[in-house]
């Protein structure tokens, strides 16, 4: 098919590559540079229906015999189609994947002319006839056939913006006639204890060659400078696998749990007379994730939802890993503070969630190194959606293109099939039990995980409702894993407090960002008050002007306040105050409750780390970088080792050292009244390996007070509070306390 005309009185601007058609806009003086200020990101949905046109010329390289040229889209923003000097070469109807077209035969040896047609997504969208047994958010229905990141048409924690793009990466891949197509490493057995492990490798190439007898496959590991393992393997055909046993093995680790130990590896391809042929390299580490669930719970019959590393449980403190910026371009210049932060705030694991885009190699790299276990979903998340043949062919493809790009990654130790889906069958209110009604996740992603990556758990969904669980009446009691969001009242009412899951996965409290942060986000006149504000409701996050679904979050943050303190601020300063107290000491207690009930209870996932975008949300950082009160409490308490109140049973109040690591530890600890310093325990304590222990007890307060935790082990001194006491708090008095606990 030749390239239509372009019509020439079709206006044209510079565009940016990668990047986003409203960051070009914005350039071109056509939407405000201010986009992200006052309701000025609703100017933003007048080209949703609008098609775009890339043109570019180039030069290409000159190939030598037996040589192709690929054309590589790492990411297009999505309903493409790319033409190369007049000649189409193919359509592109997915975001989130890498494209790849043979452009060989279709380059001239000078001047070439690449062009990219991109269709509306929204028009796409609206051609599918939504079936009763599917299911969407109000303003989402146009997202379910188009895969695209389903944040992009409005969520709870992001703006409407449904862009399109060249939001990744374009490249010209010049491939050798014989080439890798593929490589597996996976860990099949480890044995800690002797630095031994089996590990399974499988590999895969191209070549012109008709003989293969005179080929060999070499295989070395080094960690730094020092050799690790070398082994030759005859190429009896362009696939291979082996099992290796390998000795001296360092283990990778989760933080906390040890180093995470990473190897280089290089695979090549030889022939008899020593030219490496094709040449693969990249860094690995050695260790086994298991996760061992049940597919129900109960009080009276416990069940579990445990990640087991190496052989050794593994209690997880992380966060959920949400969109780093709604135009997604730009995620590469907030990936570094970001993933410091991971570190600073000690994860040992992190959730990306299934509404946003999947993380490219940089994101992953960093997880190896630091130690940093990744829970992946699949790109799926808060719908239902088609379960026509055509759109599961649409997800195995998806699901076999991730799965082949990241699984050599040891970092990723779970992938999940979608983000409440199971769950959406119950807000749907269709009568649908997902088991029998999902073939998305029970069978096309499940397959595609076992076909593609056979040595990772998969989960089906979060959180995963069994036959089981519906079979056993569909208590939310029976639930392993859970996200706890629920009235989102009290942080210690008994929605929270009596949660039986075994691991949570989301749990959130909604905290103001600082007024620097909110004069950057809204025009001068709607900075305050609250109520009656269009601008605190766009900040919401309302996707469009009409909608009211998301209405309630200002007030609930309001009511939160007023939980704590028996009254909300009328003054901007006094309420962002106030508003971040009560989501700090919430996130605080939901994990110190977790990590009390370690190994009943196995792990917590908060939500969330960051904004993407300026709004008022449950993110702890926000868009701007500016840190809410939260990330100091966070930082103090997933300490490996800890500190902890216990509340009151009986006027008495236990104090708990919880460990997460493999050697014991032994210190003091002293407990005192943060106001008048009077001291309320002094002693010694040894906490067990990956455990806990009580150190003591201290007395139940009668009057609203703070109550200072300081432990010493090892040389370092850490320390933690609790807010002891009836309610209500003070605000000058907490105000006063912020600045005893300064560290």
């Amino acid at each position: 098919m030749s390239q239509p005309e372009i019509p020439a009185e079709w206006p044209s601007i510079p565009a940016q590559v990668p990047g986003n058609v409203e960051l070009d806009l914005i350039a071109a003086g056509q939407l405000p540079a201010n986009l992200d200020q006052g309701n000025r990101i609703y100017e933003a949905q007048q080209y949703e229906a609008h098609q775009w046109w890339y043109r570019r010329e180039f030069s290409a390289p000159q190939l030598q015999a037996g040589q192709r040229l690929f054309l590589t889209f790492a990411g297009l923003d999505t309903l493409g189609t790319v033409w190369l000097n007049g000649h189409k070469l193919g359509s592109t109807a997915n975001m989130l994947t890498e494209h790849r077209f043979d452009v060989t035969d279709t380059v001239c040896a000078d001047r070439n002319t690449l062009v990219v047609g991109i269709d509306s997504a929204v028009l796409e969208g609206r051609r599918h006839v939504a079936a009763p047994g599917e299911y969407a958010n109000a303003i989402n229905w146009e997202s379910l056939t188009v895969r695209k990141a389903p944040h992009m048409y409005g969520w709870d924690i992001l703006p409407r913006l449904v862009s399109a793009g060249l939001w990744r990466n374009v490249a010209l891949e010049v491939a050798e006639p014989t080439r890798w197509n593929a490589f597996y490493l996976g860990t099949r057995a480890l044995d800690t204890t002797t630095g031994t492990a089996t590990i399974w490798l499988e590999w895969d190439f191209t070549t012109n060659r008709m003989a293969l007898d005179d080929l060999t496959v070499i295989f070395t590991l080094r960690q730094g400078n020092k050799p690790a393992h070398h082994s030759v393997h005859p190429a009896l055909g362009t696939h291979g696998r082996i099992l290796l046993d390998l000795k001296g093995i360092e283990p990778w680790w989760p933080r906390g749990y040890g180093a995470a130990a990473l190897y280089d590896a290089t695979l090549e391809l030889q022939d008899t007379a020593g030219m490496v042929l094709a040449t693969a390299t990249w860094r690995t580490g050695f260790r086994t994730v298991e996760l061992r669930r049940t597919e129900v719970t109960a009080r009276e019959a416990p069940g579990e939802f445990l990640f087991v590393v190496n052989g050794e449980p593994v209690f997880i403190k992380g966060t959920n890993w949400v969109p780093l910026d709604a135009l997604h371009s730009r995620d590469p210049q907030h990936l570094a503070g970001a993933t410091a932060m991971l570190v600073d705030l000690n994860c040992n694991m992190i959730r990306c969630w299934g509404g946003n885009v999947y993380e490219d190699h940089a994101f992953f790299d960093f997880c190896d190194a630091a130690g940093i276990l990744v829970w992946q979903d699949f790109a799926l998340a808060c719908a239902i959606y088609p379960q026509t043949p055509e759109f599961a062919a649409v997800m195995r493809q998806e699901a076999e293109a991730v799965i082949g790009k990241l699984r050599n990654h040891p970092s990723l130790a779970l992938w999940a099939g979608n983000n409440e889906i199971d769950e959406a069958h119950r807000w749907s209110q269709n009568g649908l039990d997902p088991n029998l009604h999902d073939r998305l996740s029970r069978e096309v992603l499940a397959a595609a995980v076992r076909r593609h990556d056979p040595l990772r758990p998969y989960l089906p969904s979060s959180p995963y409702l069994s036959p089981e669980f519906f079979r056993h009446g569909g208590g939310e009691h029976l639930k392993t894993e859970d996200h706890l969001w629920g009235p989102r009242d009290d942080f210690k009412g008994a929605f929270y407090r009596n949660s039986s899951a075994h691991f949570v996965s989301e749990i959130g409290y909604h905290g103001c960002p600082d007024r620097a942060s909110l004069e950057q986000m809204m025009d001068p006149a709607f900075l305050w008050p609250w109520q009656d504000n269009d601008q605190w409701l766009t900040r919401a996050v309302r996707g469009k002007p009409r909608e009211t679904a998301f209405n309630f979050r200002i007030p609930l943050m309001s009511k939160q306040i007023k939980v704590l303190f028996d009254t909300v601020p009328n003054d901007l300063d006094d309420y962002i105050l106030a508003s971040q107290i009560s989501q700090a000491e919430a996130l605080k207690y939901f994990l110190e409750w977790a990590r009390l009930g370690k190994w009943r209870r196995t792990g917590m996932l908060w939500w969330n780390l960051r904004d993407g975008w300026p709004v008022i949300s449950d993110a702890i950082v926000d868009y701007y970088g500016r840190k809410k009160l939260a990330y100091g409490y966070l930082r103090r308490i997933q300490a490996d080792l800890c500190a902890i109140c216990a509340d009151p049973i009986a006027g008495r109040q236990e104090i708990v050292l919880v460990n997460d690591t493999l050697a014991p530890v032994a210190g003091t600890v002293t407990v005192r009244d943060l106001d008048s310093g009077h001291p309320l325990l002094d002693t010694t304590f040894a906490a067990p390996a990956n455990g806990r222990t009580t150190a003591g007890t201290v007395a139940e307060s009668a009057q609203p007070a703070c109550y200072l935790l300081e432990w010493t082990a090892g040389g370092h001194t850490r320390r933690n509070h609790y807010l002891a006491g009836p309610r209500p708090f003070s605000l000058p008095q907490y105000r006063r306390w912020l600045t005893l606990l300064d560290d």
